[in-house]
């Protein structure tokens, strides 16, 4: 046997690696509108960019009859390529090949390409498709996600970590996609849960399916452990491939700078957007569309928690967090739910060297028993420690009401803030206008010959004396009240003052964030 036979030895053993568990495993995959591993890989990478670790890996297992059987690759494909030519780690696991199941020398490779990324600066991305734990293995497939985990643990706020959950995710093999920073989930064909639908029924007796127990929509909002999902795998990893043009490779680097449109920064729409009166709706998307690069604004978790709004956009082609009161829903207040949508996103804004900011428009924190009862405390104490807590560039723009505690919280000066803005019609106040008059001036009101013309009037008069932006500003908490339509020009402006920031801390291992 001479060398080219060799080769060709390699080869067809590369051929019969790169068909995972068979045309008919193949064909099963494709009956259940799913790709393959390596067709997913295809479509979220460059063009002839992929370069695959380690596709000899084989189990160890020899008992239950696992020592006649092979499973190439171990049943997951990991490797490196580019994404808008810019290096990225990844696995995808191959559901034809045990079920995508994890076992010992399955998590060995995803932990050695973990390790790749995080020592060389770039994303990482995990596309998962498992039936979970290989049983065959016992507990060595634990240890396997034990390995997993504590990656994603310490690796997180060092480089991007995105999962793509594309089939079945149950058991342990959830909380690696918890500990990454966003999560992708296709319609229909993925599910992620901790117990499945067989095991609750024998439980509790509830019945219920696999899609409403853990499917995207569930997870996208109502749990709100997804961040994103879509109608097939093909606008999913789409989808990833435009949130990492907003992101740096790591945490000691800046997002990329885009190509943008240059237009007027001068606004003129902006004046008409937000009502006047402050109990009057309206979405918040529309001062976004008209502050940020246009279509640039790429929302963060659209479907769960609608009453604020986060996401990702540009500004002259550089990456800016927003976090958004959406006075449409719930009058803008914050809840549980928001609270936590905000704060994390912060906290990863800040890991990633990306400026935040704030649009305020809010009325407090949500009043009721189940939210109190539910630990709003808490749950509301995690976005006054983010704010607190970031050392990026953090702008704050009041658009209209900013009361009591919310107002605090939301990246005020006393928490902070590097700028703050306010619009001529914004409120700041402990509480609005209306519920202020009534309590501070209830003896007037109530003695007076004309009570509702009386009440109005103190109404005006706290309006005028206590809750202007004018007053704010004269005490320093506002710099500055703005013409809206100047708001593009004024953040542009405050964004290049800051490009260089730098905030010392005092020494310490880590805080200990409300959780």
């Amino acid at each position: 046997m001479d060398i080219y036979e060799k080769i060709n030895e390699l080869y067809d053993k590369k051929r019969e690696i790169e068909l995972g568990g068979g045309d008919e495993r193949i064909a099963k995959q494709h009956e259940k509108g799913k790709l393959t591993a390596r067709e997913r890989i295809d479509l979220l990478l460059d063009p002839d960019t992929f370069v695959e670790l380690n596709p000899f890996v084989t189990h160890r297992t020899r008992d239950f009859g696992m020592d006649k059987q092979v499973g190439p690759g171990d049943g997951v494909v990991t490797g490196y390529g580019k994404i808008d030519g810019r290096p990225v780690y990844l696995f995808s696991q191959d559901f034809t090949v045990f079920g995508g199941a994890l076992g010992e020398m399955h998590a060995m490779k995803i932990a050695n390409v973990m390790d790749l990324a995080a020592k060389n600066g770039a994303p990482f991305i995990g596309l998962n498709d498992s039936g979970g734990a290989r049983i065959q293995e016992g507990v060595v497939s634990l240890d396997g996600y034990g390995e997993i985990f504590y990656r994603n643990a310490i690796y997180s706020g060092v480089i991007p970590q995105i999962s793509v959950i594309l089939g079945p995710c149950a058991g342990g093999a959830v909380y690696s996609p918890a500990i990454t920073d966003f999560v992708f989930m296709t319609d229909e064909t993925s599910q992620m849960f901790i117990t499945g639908p067989k095991v609750i029924e024998t439980v509790t007796g509830e019945k219920i399916s696999s899609e409403n127990l853990g499917g995207s929509k569930v997870h996208n909002t109502i749990s709100g452990n997804a961040h994103f999902r879509g109608k097939d795998e093909e606008t999913v990893l789409g989808n990833v491939r435009k949130l990492l043009s907003y992101l740096p490779q790591n945490n000691r680097e800046r997002s990329p700078l885009a190509e943008y449109e240059v237009q007027d920064d001068y606004r003129a729409d902006l004046a008409d957007i937000v009502p006047f009166e402050t109990i009057r709706p309206y979405d918040v998307r529309k001062v976004i569309d008209q502050v940020v690069d246009k279509d640039s604004f790429m929302e963060v978790q659209a479907e769960f928690a609608k009453n604020a709004v986060v996401g990702l956009a540009r500004m002259k082609g550089e990456s800016i967090g927003l976090v958004c009161n959406q006075p449409r829903v719930m009058a803008g207040g914050l809840d549980i739910d928001s609270s936590d949508k905000i704060a994390r996103f912060i906290r990863f804004c800040d890991s990633f060297n990306i400026p935040l900011i704030t649009f305020e428009d809010v009325t407090g924190f949500f009043p009721g028993i189940k939210q109190e009862h539910g630990g709003i405390i808490r749950h509301g104490a995690k976005i006054l420690y983010a704010y607190s807590e970031a050392t990026v560039p953090k702008i704050t723009v009041i658009l209209r009401k900013a009361f009591g505690g919310a107002y605090v919280a939301l990246n005020s000066k006393s928490i902070g803030a590097d700028v703050v803005y306010a619009w001529p019609n914004a409120e700041i106040a402990v509480m609005g206008a209306e519920g202020a008059a009534n309590i501070i001036f209830s003896r007037e009101i109530a003695q007076s010959d004309n009570p509702e013309q009386t009440r109005a009037e103190k109404i005006e008069e706290y309006r005028e004396k206590f809750s202007n932006p004018y007053v704010a500003a004269s005490h320093g908490m506002v710099d500055d009240v703005i013409d809206p339509r100047e708001t593009r020009i004024k953040l542009l402006q405050a964004l290049e003052m800051m490009r260089n920031k730098q905030e010392i801390r005092p020494e310490k291992k880590h805080g200990n964030i409300p959780l």
